[in-house]
């Protein structure tokens, strides 16, 4: 049995952008960790920096767009192998500008019922349920007549 030492554990705020009922997912580019799986958009918090902010910062490096951060979701930690991730996720809303690829392979805007067709990181899993349930809670929100 080899040693395991202790792993890394990263702090991490998401955004799950919404708009005109989609939600926006983000494909990891060929060379980041875990190539090609889809994401939320957003980064590691920074030495005493608030999700909230992180994700204001981190949304416009990655996709050049400004976020409007709404209600926050469960929080939810997932074991990778190599290291552990804690995931602060919040429904946003996009502010102004084109989402532009800095970082990312591609994005999609994708109705809610749409979401599990992609490859998505494992981390993200309990996020997108978290988010699916809050959705049906408030069914009706927002729908045209």
């Amino acid at each position: 049995m080899k040693a395991n030492p202790v792993k890394p554990h990263i702090h991490v705020a998401c955004a799950i952008i919404e708009h005109d009922g989609r939600t926006l997912a983000a494909q990891r580019s060929e060379t980041m960790k875990m190539p090609l799986k889809w994401e939320f958009p957003g980064g590691k918090l920074e030495s005493g920096e608030t999700p909230e902010a992180c994700l204001v910062r981190e949304v416009r490096e990655e996709l050049a767009i400004g976020i409007n951060v709404g209600r926050a979701l469960p929080v939810a930690t997932h074991a990778y192998e190599a290291f552990t991730v804690t995931l602060y996720p919040f429904v946003c809303t996009p502010e102004d500008g084109t989402v532009t690829l800095i970082e990312h392979r591609a994005v999609a805007w994708l109705k809610p019922e749409q979401m599990l067709v992609l490859d998505w990181a494992e981390a993200d899993l309990p996020i997108i349920a978290g988010y699916l349930a809050t959705r049906s809670l408030g069914a009706g929100e927002g729908t045209q007549p």
